[in-house]
């Protein structure tokens, strides 16, 4: 579903890419104490607590990531702004900050160049980010950009501060598989979910992220090579178009595939298409390169 586009700054290229959450994380150092961020700037996410503090999160109201580092003192700035705002706007939004230094992997999955960084998601997918200091009177017109996008689609802040009383037991289960990394039966569990209610937005997210990234991971990095060695091998490339989309290279995932649209015909076209889409639609619709990747699929089909 389209979101019309808050008014700052380029979209995110590519998409959230969750696969390196999957990974243990580091047992070295800390992700509190020196170099933690401002008490105003929100709920402080490292790897630990990204699924939850963003990716679900995100699914009830919107999260406004603030990526910083104690180096900048226009990131401490920007951090007092947007907790001003989100004070002011009382539990419409949610802030959350990731200090680039000590969580360097959640910053590459964000695709943080330089800092501060920030970047808008609901229904765990980006909707928008910007770059650098912005004014407060530009930063409220943003958030309400934001909010207006986003009105009606999310299920809301709950009610009571005890949200575990307010979880549906199956939607609880599913969560808890998922943050134990046993994708197989979070894959079941929010797939029965979907089943029972085919709008639920969560489960219709989750299914799509934890489909992509069992079988994203599944291949090694050789099997972009088997790709170009056997261009019209279309399971080849299948698998070489998740591998890049895992190391974030969207643009070259889509060129790959619109490419073997071109040379094929009938039920091989159809596959090659419905893969195609399938992976348009785990970007936030308005992303540079799906719009690309879009029309270049219109020109090679018509």
């Amino acid at each position: 579903m389209s979101r019309p586009r808050p008014p700052i700054g380029p979209a995110l290229s590519g998409a959230v890419d969750l696969s390196a959450l999957k990974q243990p994380p580091p047992t070295s150092g800390d992700s509190r104490g020196e170099g933690s961020a401002p008490t105003s700037a929100g709920i402080e996410v490292n790897e630990t607590n990204f699924e939850r503090e963003i990716l679900l999160r995100s699914n009830q109201v919107p999260v406004v990531v603030l990526l910083w580092s104690p180096r900048s003192e226009v990131c401490l700035q920007l951090a007092d702004i947007l907790s001003g705002l989100a004070a002011a706007d009382n539990g419409k939004w949610a802030l959350a900050s990731v200090n680039v230094d000590v969580s360097p992997r959640v910053a590459q999955i964000f695709g943080v160049e330089v800092v501060p960084t920030v970047v808008a998601l609901a229904a765990g997918q980006p909707l928008s980010s910007f770059q650098g200091a912005q004014p407060p009177e530009q930063l409220r017109r943003w958030i309400d950009s934001l909010l207006s996008a986003t009105a009606g689609k999310l299920s809301g802040a709950p009610d009571s501060d005890d949200e575990a009383d307010e979880v549906d037991p199956a939607l609880a289960q599913a969560r808890q598989q998922l943050e134990d990394n046993d994708l197989g039966a979070a894959l079941d569990s929010y797939q029965a979910i979907l089943d029972e209610d085919p709008n639920h937005a969560e489960a219709k997210g989750a299914v799509r992220q934890i489909g992509f990234l069992m079988r994203a991971t599944a291949h090694g990095p050789e099997a972009i090579a088997a790709a170009d060695a056997n261009p019209d091998d279309i399971e080849a490339a299948f698998a070489a178009a998740d591998v890049q989309l895992l190391r974030q290279d969207a643009s070259g995932a889509f060129d790959r595939l619109v490419a073997l649209v071109r040379r094929t015909s009938g039920d091989q076209r159809t596959s090659v298409r419905t893969r195609l889409i399938e992976l348009f639609e785990l970007f936030d619709p308005a992303d540079p390169d799906v719009i690309a990747g879009r029309r270049n699929l219109a020109n090679a089909l018509y």
